[in-house]
């Protein structure tokens, strides 16, 4: 399987700054891998609160992360910001793919890029439940 390439900014939708902290170096000197996920999940849960698809503890629909990956290309250290950018790649009946690029102050190229799936369920049952047009038109909005 050829390695992935890093993506620019530019092939991003949306973007979020987020500070590193120090608990998120590691001996190495250098952001640990673990944390990147992190970064992934505030991107994405942002932007669903700040565009109205996710009101935490009431929202009858959520999300929950199926599948996850990540490729690394160059180091994150504390003190810096890490510019997280969104795109959606594909909605299905009930599940989103979100892209996710991390990039560091100055550069053009991920730093580290990966993906998550979310299939939406209801926050009771858990059984999976189709994505309203209200959210499926947002989605689109992320879509290259």
């Amino acid at each position: 399987m050829a390695r992935a390439m890093p993506d620019k900014k530019s092939d991003y939708l949306h973007h979020l700054i987020i500070p590193t902290r120090w608990s998120d170096n590691d001996i190495y000197g250098h952001v640990n891998n673990a944390v990147y996920y992190f970064y992934f999940d505030t991107v994405v849960n942002k932007w669903l609160i700040e565009n109205g698809h996710l009101e935490i503890g009431k929202s009858e629909t959520i999300g929950l992360v199926i599948e996850t990956g990540c490729n690394y290309f160059a180091p994150i250290e504390f003190p810096n910001d890490v510019i997280a950018g969104l795109r959606v790649s594909k909605i299905g009946t009930s599940s989103v793919t979100y892209e996710i690029g991390l990039f560091t102050e100055g550069s053009d190229s991920a730093a580290a890029q990966g993906h998550f799936i979310h299939v939406y369920v209801n926050e009771a049952s858990r059984k999976p439940t189709p994505i309203s047009d209200d959210f499926r038109k947002g989605l689109n909005r992320l879509c290259p």
